[in-house]
Order: structure tokens, then sequence, then C-alpha cells
């Protein structure tokens, strides 16, 4: 679908890629890796069109259709969520508008034998069949599943956008992306924004759903979800596996093994060669043994090493002063803003050296938690620190915070007090930033070399308690090992909010799960506690099965009976399943309705007197695009009624 050919790219003297060849085909599902800065994303922009290379060809195949979702984009303000994200179907909006005018035509045209009349009716039958075929008044049902499996409610739909922050907003771009089902998906960093569930969700529509997808992540789980091929960049070239990125870190270990040993054993026959050529040259009685050594030197196609990438961050946080035996505790915490409440009854208590992890879907409460830890917003209840308890924050946004317009010295060096000042060059060096790197300008940097920049705050004064708000968005494989064995090796507490699976697998012991405004604690690794939610979300949907409702019955599933209601509660929920039921018998109605006219429309359409009566071929397309419309809306007020009878129940 896409070929790549002796692609070079430069900037002012350095070589990003040299002379790379590849070729991207059919359903084929790529992961794109390599260290931060080695031209991941500047790959996928010339994918997109947006960049182009110093030389070389990028081919495409006929007609391809492209998606791309770049880590930073402009997002557009003005729509409703749902609107937004039907922006996808524009292609059937179009497809609409001409059937009317193609039908309005045909309404006009009263010369039922003319060629012109004949050439209209062709056309409203093939837009027909392709309004159809691309999903036509049934794409507003894919358009919801969409943007629930990324994580929106219900109630979300009609908001503006406007009122979403810009990661929830990224996620409409990803679901508009998505519902075009472009011939190649082009994707930098999916993951960043989403949580556990949306992520999980997102790795089933790409290894299920997508076309071609040619993908940049850090997340190793979800890389060996999605993708059976592992294309490596590093120092201006790129190794090719047919395989996930697993199997392909052990394929490319055993290659460079092979690859040495070849290369050594090499250099001893070279070695030895050039001993004899060297210690019989001038022997008469050798010259013949001589010249031929020579020649097979010259004819010898030599090994040679592919150079390694050895940069590595070396991070080592400093010893932790010892504090109090419980660093943070909680008793009864609540926080709201205005009448929405973010959770409540919150009861924790962290034991100095404590490694856990907060979880949940966006919008739930884990950076509002961390904020109140951190003091910088009110909340009722109870939260206290331990003694001598010095927190290291890392917040999601710190990269972002830096000033552009600094060299990466400059920008530790400005906040760097004390004899830490002289020491400022060696742990840049650390967070490979050593040498002429050191004055890069923070514009210039990659988003991976930010949040390293920004890590380095973390090392400037010693603290007992880390906060680390997604410490891993756009660090890479390397940096995200390296980052890991620091954190376990670090002798103080840490609170981890990441939805990095295999970051958090075998480093924390503890989960604090967030959502419905509850703080629910899960003792062992994150491994377990997603085994056993996998186990609940069993048990909820026995649950909901009639043929097993009596073989499930726990209290941790199921929903608030009506015996637990309050009388007003009662009421409004027997008033929302009154409503929902007359509307449903409404479309009910409607469709019966609908159907019933199609039918005599069709026996008058078999007559031949009818056979091109344009008036009556306008209301049969009228009326199916009716029905799917009620079926569809059918469909999701059955689905609300459902969980109505249920909280009922």
């Amino acid at each position: 679908m896409i070929s790549v050919e002796g692609l070079t790219v430069e900037f002012g003297g350095f070589t990003l890629f040299d002379n790379v060849s590849f070729v991207l085909n059919k359903k084929e599902r790529i992961a794109l890796v390599g260290k931060n800065g080695a031209g991941k994303s500047t790959m996928l922009k010339i994918f997109a069109g947006l960049q182009q290379p110093t030389s070389g060809v990028v081919a495409y195949a006929k007609e391809i259709t492209i998606g791309y979702l770049p880590q930073h984009m402009l997002l557009n303000e003005g729509n409703t969520v749902v609107e937004e994200a039907s922006l996808a179907f524009q292609h059937i909006h179009k497809m609409e508008e001409e059937l009317d005018v193609v039908n309005g035509q045909l309404a006009e045209n009263t010369d039922y034998e003319s060629a012109a009349y004949h050439k209209l009716i062709e056309r409203s039958l093939y837009l027909n069949e392709q309004y159809l075929m691309a999903g036509g008044g049934n794409f507003y049902a894919e358009v919801e599943k969409t943007l629930i499996g990324l994580g929106f409610r219900r109630s979300d739909f009609n908001r503006q956008t406007s009122e979403f922050s810009g990661g929830w907003r990224m996620r409409i771009e990803l679901a508009k992306l998505l519902l075009q089902r472009p011939d190649v998906l082009l994707l930098d960093e999916p993951t960043n924004l989403l949580d556990i569930e949306s992520i999980q969700w997102l790795e089933n529509f790409l290894a299920t759903r997508a076309n071609a997808v040619l993908l940049v992540s850090h997340d190793r789980a979800f890389l060996d979800a999605v993708t059976q091929r592992t294309i490596e960049i590093s120092l201006g070239r790129i190794y090719d596996y047919k395989v996930p990125y697993s199997k392909y870190v052990d394929l490319r270990k055993e290659y460079l093994e092979q690859q040495m040993r070849a290369y050594e054993n090499q250099q001893k026959q070279i070695q030895k060669t050039e001993e004899f050529i060297e210690r019989f040259r001038y022997k008469a009685t050798k010259s013949v043994q001589v010249q031929s050594r020579i020649k097979q030197l010259d004819r010898l196609e030599r090994v040679e090493v592919d150079d390694i990438d050895n940069s590595r961050l070396n991070l080592k946080f400093p010893p932790a002063p010892r504090s109090g035996s419980y660093p943070v505790i909680t008793e009864e915490l609540e926080k709201k803003y205005g009448d929405h409440l973010v959770f409540s009854g919150v009861n924790m208590t962290i034991s100095r050296g404590d490694k856990i992890a907060f979880v949940g879907r966006n919008g739930e409460g884990k950076s509002t938690l961390v904020k109140c830890i951190m003091d910088e917003i009110t909340y009722k209840g109870k939260l206290e620190l331990g003694h001598n308890v010095k927190i290291g924050y890392f917040a999601q946004n710190q990269a972002q915070l830096l000033d552009e317009n600094r060299t990466v010295f400059e920008t530790i060096d400005y906040v760097a007090t004390g004899d830490i000042r002289t020491k400022v060059r060696d742990i840049l060096g650390a967070f490979m930033f050593g040498g002429e790197a050191s004055d890069k300008k923070v514009k210039v940097l990659s988003g991976g070399e930010r949040s390293r920049l920004a890590m380095i705050r973390l090392l400037l004064e010693p603290v007992n308690l880390l906060i680390l708000d997604e410490p891993t968005n756009h660090l890479d494989m390397k940096s995200k090992d390296v980052l890991k064995e620091a954190i376990k090796e670090f002798d103080g507490t840490v609170i981890v909010v990441s939805h990095d699976r295999d970051f958090l697998n075998g480093l924390v012991d503890k989960v604090y799960e967030f959502g419905d405004g509850k703080v629910r604690e899960h003792l062992g690794g994150i491994s377990y506690f997603l085994e056993k939610k996998k186990m609940e979300n069993l048990s909820e949907l026995e649950a909901k099965n009639p043929n097993k409702a009596n073989d499930v019955k726990s209290d941790d599933v199921k929903e608030k009976s009506s015996a637990t209601l309050s009388y007003e509660e009662r009421k409004e929920l027997s008033r929302l399943i009154k409503k929902t039921q007359k509307q449903i018998d409404d479309l009910e109605g409607n469709i019966e309705n609908d159907e019933a006219e199609i039918a005599e429309i069709e026996a008058k359409l078999s007559l031949p007197e009818n056979a091109s009566d344009s008036s009556l071929f306008h209301r049969h397309g009228e009326l199916k695009k009716a029905i799917e419309q009620s079926l569809s809306r059918w469909e999701k007020l059955t689905e609300e009624m459902d969980t109505l009878v249920g909280k009922q129940d």
C-alpha cells in the first residue's frame, strides 16, 4: 500500500534517516520503535504527507486513504461531542444531499422515455446502494459505540467539545479517525491520554477491525496485542522484524550476538592470514601461497557489526530521608466541584515504603486526589501527612511548562541551588543530555526528551514520597525500564498514577481503583487486579443473563435495589421507565406504519404503469431511511430500559 525507497532525511548536517527502504502491506499492523529523537514521529509525518524527505521516494497505492493522529493537534470547537465525531461520516451526508437532488430531478422530469431520465434512475439506484453499503442511517450507532469504547458516557454526547480537557478532546479526534476507517492508520502515541479500559477497547478495535496500521507507542502490552511486525529506527537505519515487539527484542538480541560472533571469528581468520602474508612475503618458495592469501583477503566479504545505540539513561534517586510510618492517611475524604461529586468516603492508609498505583477512567479523580495530597485544592474530611514527609512531584503537564527558549543546561541550572549546581552537567549526562545535547534549546526537543528534562527536577532535592502522575508518557522503552528499576530501588514511598500496565507490573504492590465516586483498595499487583476485574465483569454479565440469574448473586455486582432507594428515587425511576417505554412503543408503531407503507409502494412498483414513477422511488427511499433511524433509536432506548429495570429489581 505504501513503499519507501532510499529515504534520507537530514537536519542541518545531522542525518536522521540514511537510505531507508521498506514496504507497508495491506492489513499489516506495524510497531515503529526506537529511542526518543530517533525519528519515529518524523516518519509518520512523512507518510501523512506533512513533511518531505531530503531524498528518496514514498509511493502510495491508487486512491489510498490515510488517517493520521499526531501527539499534538489543533482541536475544533463549536460542536457537541456527537456532532464532532459524526463529521467522520461527511461522505454519507454528501450522498444524502445528492440523493435529494437526484430524486427532486426525477420528480420534475416527465419525459420517462428520455436517456436523461434513465441516467437519473441509474444514478439514484447507485447512490441508494452506496448509501446502504456505507451504513446509511445506522452510522449514529457506530458513533455512539466508538465514543463509549473510548470512555465517554451517553450524558457527554450533547456537551460542547470546549467543555472537555485537551486529553478528552484528543479522544474525540481519535474517534473520528477510527470511524472514517482509512486504508492506513498512522497513530503517534495513541494510548498516552487513555485509561486502561479504553486502551483495552482500542487494542481490540485495531486488532480486529482496522485496516493497515503504523503506530508509535511505548506501551509494550499494547504493541504486543495489536502489532505483528516491528520496525526499529536506530542511528539512521531500520531493522525490520516480522514479529510482535516482545519477540523482536529477543530476536534482535540473538541477531546482534550472532553478528558479533561471526565478526570475531572472521577477525581471527583475517589476523592469521595477515600474519602468514607478513611472515612469508619475501620468501620466493612461498610467493604463490602469499599471492593467493592476498587475493583471498581482497575477495573476502567483511562482516560488519551494526552500530548499537548505547546511550542509556542512568537514573538513581537520592537516598530518601526517613519519614513517619504512615506518610499519608485519609478519613472520609470528599471532593466536589459545585454539584459534581468527584469522590467521597475515601479511607486510605499508605505505609512507609509502599509502592502503589492509582488507576481508573480519566476524570474519576486520580489527579484530584494527588492535588489534595499536595494541598493544592480544598476538600472535606481528614487528610494527614506523616512526620518529616518530603514530596517529589512529577505532573502530567510539567514537560509542557518548560521554557522553550532556554537551553537544556539553563533549564536545570535555573532551578538548581547550592552545591548541586556544580553537578548539573553530570546529572544531564546521566539523562542522555551530555556534551552538545545540553546546549539544545527546549523547543527542538522531542516529547520524550522534554519528559526526561522535567524528570531531572526530582533529583535536585532528596524526597521520601514520590508522586508520579503519568510519568511514562513520551518516554521510550529503555528510559521506562530504567525509571522502573530506579523506583523499585527507591527506599521511600511511591504513588504512581498510570495506565501503563507493563510499567506497573512488578512495580506496585497495592492498587487503588477510582470509579463511581469511590476509591477501592486492592491488595496485590496490577496483574492480579486486572484478572480480578475481568472476573468481576464476567460475574456482572452473568448476573444480567436471565438464564443464570439464580447462579450468580453478589452484592458487589448487583445494582442498587429498589428496597434501598428512597421514595423520591423510586418515584423518579418509575417516571423514567414509563417515559422510556412510551418512546419505545411510539417507535415500534412508527416502524410498523412505515413498513406497511413500503409494502404498498412495492406492490404499486410491481405494476408496469408505475415502474418509472419517480415519486414512488423517492418516497420508498425516505421510508427506508426513516426505518433505519428508528431502529437505531429503538436499540438505544431498549438498552436504557434494561438498565432502568435492573435498578428497580
